[in-house]
Formats: C-alpha cells, sequence, structure tokens
C-alpha cells in the first residue's frame, strides 16, 4: 500500500521550487479584483493558453469566474512589496491597485505598467481541484518590457535574480 504524502511535507517540498510572482488581476461586471500567485505556467501555444490557481477560499474566486477574464502579470524585482499587498497585506482592493500604475488591457483587465510581461486572458475553463480552482485562460494581448530583473520565490522568500545568469552549455 502507498504512504500518504502529509500536507506539511508536500508544502514544504514545494517552498523549494524557485517561481516566478504573479499579481493576477480581473475587471468586469464583478468589479476588480487580484491576488499574488507563483501558480502560473503555459499550456499550449496553439492558442496561446496559460493556467493559474487560486485557493478556492478566496473571496475574490466569483469575482474571477463572473468576469470571465484575467490578467497575469510577471512582477520585477522592484514589486515586493505590491506582491506583498496583493497577498493580502493590504485588504482594500483600492489601495492595492493605488499603490502601482496599471494600463487598460483589451478583456478590460488591468496591467501593470512595470511588469516584465503581462498576458491578457479570456476565461475558458474553471475546475476545481481540491482546495483550489485551475483558470484556464486563452490569451488575447502581451505587453512586455526589454530590461528588468524578475522576482522569484524560494523558500519562502522572495529572491532578485539578475536578468542575464548564463546559458546551458550551448
Amino acid at each position: 500500500m502507498e504512504e500518504q504524502v502529509s500536507k506539511t511535507e508536500f508544502r514544504d517540498a514545494m517552498a523549494r521550487v524557485c517561481a516566478p510572482v504573479n499579481v493576477i488581476t480581473t475587471n468586469g461586471p464583478a468589479g476588480r479584483g487580484g491576488f499574488t500567485a507563483t501558480a502560473m505556467c503555459s499550456v499550449t501555444d496553439e492558442p496561446p493558453t496559460l493556467l493559474v490557481c487560486m485557493n478556492g477560499r478566496s473571496a475574490q474566486c466569483g469575482v474571477f469566474l463572473e468576469n470571465h477574464r484575467f490578467c497575469v502579470n510577471v512582477l520585477a524585482d522592484d514589486h515586493q512589496e505590491l506582491a506583498g499587498y496583493f497577498a493580502g497585506r493590504q485588504a482594500d482592493m483600492a489601495a492595492r491597485y493605488a499603490a502601482a500604475e496599471w494600463v487598460d488591457m483589451p478583456s478590460g483587465s488591468q496591467a501593470l505598467a512595470g511588469a516584465m510581461v503581462s498576458f491578457d486572458c479570456r476565461l475558458t475553463e474553471a475546475r476545481l481541484v481540491g482546495t483550489h480552482h485551475i483558470f484556464i485562460g486563452q490569451v488575447i494581448g502581451i505587453r512586455a518590457r526589454a530590461d528588468g530583473n524578475a522576482l522569484l520565490y524560494f523558500d519562502r522568500n522572495y529572491i532578485n535574480v539578475p536578468t542575464q545568469v548564463g546559458s546551458f552549455g550551448g
């Protein structure tokens, strides 16, 4: 019989996985929302599609589901304070948005003006798996900057890595 992995053991192991820090935003009929997440990745490029995971207990789940759109903003190293705000350090949504400059995207969601890259998405599927919703979004717009260093999360801390860190022996 296979042994079960405990929640604590799993969370401790996942803390050892380095990931980019993202602020996920939405704006639409249900209003503005936003949260910080590291659980984001590409799904396919035909059509360009991303997935994002959001805790199902979040009060904002309904906002994202009703708006049917979201924008993934990959943060730069100078966005650490903003990441904390959208992670819940700032409860008031208007105050979260007031802490940065935003650009309207084709879907109506807002992109962080200084993000490394922003992916504007139309929500095509949402599925609850365990404690989290998996949002699948077709990318309908992209904004990117040519410079800057990404903000990463590793071992329960923010870390900064220079853009040019070398290559894999090529």
